[in-house]
């Protein structure tokens, strides 16, 4: 069964553990949605499904024409995420009264592992570092569609063509950079269909035809497409169990206290997680290349 960040901490009587996972999913449309399927060992092997079956109508003594789905076999590696605090043990002992020094650095830190995912749920490539591959890797050649030989200006139709890419309902998200998401903003606002929703934390959300708009600060606004240099780059997700789906160890994001340390006078509190991504159908990811502000 995959949960949420979020659902997975109410199973948790730690407090310090929910307090960390509320600082890193509050700020990431991401991870408030994105469910986690633990596994025993250090990756999984599945099958990405490519092309679905078909079917047809056939008449008395026909021959029945066989027709199963494609899949391409995948292995999704868990990673190593997170980092240590250090709380210095005099600053602690003196400056508590104006502040939990501790919840403070942890906090900071949580963010850190936040922002790190994010980065790497984009930008993540496997080959030759300890991260797992990301949105701009995992997406099929097929689910990808541009604004032009050199980019163009968003349009709404450009819009609802990658929205079209992905199969088996509509995306649970559109993901993109700030300014893309401004442009868009703009096109509905000429329109004056503007959609609002909140999520758990009552913080306002776009929509676009029902589908919530997510921002990433790690979608560049400077990459290139032909002969422009200012492109950038709008995602299309579906999650689930048979689409998008991250993976984590048994127990997800961990807050471990180290301890005391023998070289200098401080505690440590340790925040890791071994986590992945797995896309589980190529028609649950499309992604809209070259867009120009």
């Amino acid at each position: 069964m995959a949960l949420t960040l979020a659902e997975a901490s109410k199973l948790s009587n730690d407090i310090l553990l929910q307090g960390v996972i509320e600082t890193i999913i509050y700020d990431s449309p991401v991870l408030q949605v994105l469910p986690f399927i633990e596994i025993v060992g250090n990756g999984l092997t599945y099958n990405q499904e490519n092309e679905a079956a078909t079917a047809a109508f056939y008449a008395v003594g026909d021959t029945w024409a066989e027709s199963t789905p494609t899949f391409t076999q995948k292995t999704a590696t868990l990673t190593i995420l997170g980092g240590d605090a250090d709380i210095d043990n005099f600053l602690a002992a003196t400056r508590s009264n104006i502040q939990d020094l501790e919840a403070a650095v942890i906090q900071l830190k949580a963010k850190a592992v936040q922002q790190k995912f994010d980065d790497t749920f984009i930008n993540g490539d496997s080959s030759g570092t300890n991260e797992f591959d990301g949105l701009d890797l995992l997406c099929d050649a097929s689910q990808e569609i541009s604004m032009g030989a050199n980019g163009g200006t968003l349009t709404l139709t450009k819009l609802d063509e990658l929205i079209d890419l992905i199969k088996g309902g509509k995306p649970n998200m559109l993901l993109m950079s700030k300014r893309s998401r401004r442009k868009l903003t703009s096109l509905q606002r000429n329109l004056g269909s503007i959609e609002m929703t909140q999520d758990q934390f009552g913080n306002f959300v776009s929509l676009y035809d029902g589908i919530p708009i997510g921002v990433n600060d790690w979608i560049s606004d400077a990459q290139t497409v032909g002969g422009s240099t200012d492109c950038s780059t709008i995602y299309a997700l579906r999650f689930g169990e048979g689409a998008m789906c991250g993976l984590t160890s048994p127990g997800a994001l961990q807050v471990e206290r180290v301890g005391s340390l023998e070289s200098k006078d401080a505690t440590r509190t340790r925040v890791k997680w071994y986590c992945s991504l797995a896309l589980f159908n190529s028609l649950k990811l499309a992604k809209l290349i070259g867009v120009r502000d």
